[in-house]
Formats: C-alpha cells, structure tokens, sequence
C-alpha cells in the first residue's frame, strides 16, 4: 500500500461516508467515491482531481467522517 492509502482510516459505514461526502461535493460521482481495500491511494487521486485539494486535505476529510 502506497503512503497515502496507508494513513487512510475509513471508519464504519463506507456507504453512509459516501453518503456525506455527496451531500458535502455534489460533483462527485459513485464512481469517483468507488473504494476497495489496498485501493485508497486510488480513490484519493479521484478525490484530488474531482475536489482540487491536496493529498493530506482528502486524506484528513477522509478520516474526519
């Protein structure tokens, strides 16, 4: 696992975590918010690109659900 997908900490519900961040960036997409484990640098890259952030913002968003 890469740097970023190792200090990922998705916690409880992915779904009702996808749920919030949609609500929160109604840009996003389910397949920008696709996530399988190992693949969390992936998802952060979509997020990235999607949101215009940094790695550490998206990261901490991530961990802040």
């Amino acid at each position: 696992m890469g740097e970023v997908g190792s200090s990922l900490n998705l916690k409880g519900n992915w779904d009702e975590a996808k749920g919030k961040l949609k609500q929160q960036y109604a840009q996003l997409t389910d397949e920008d918010l696709e996530y399988a484990d190992g693949k969390g640098d992936e998802l952060v890259g979509r997020l990235q690109q999607k949101l215009g952030k940094g790695k550490k913002e998206i990261v901490k968003l991530l961990n802040d659900l």
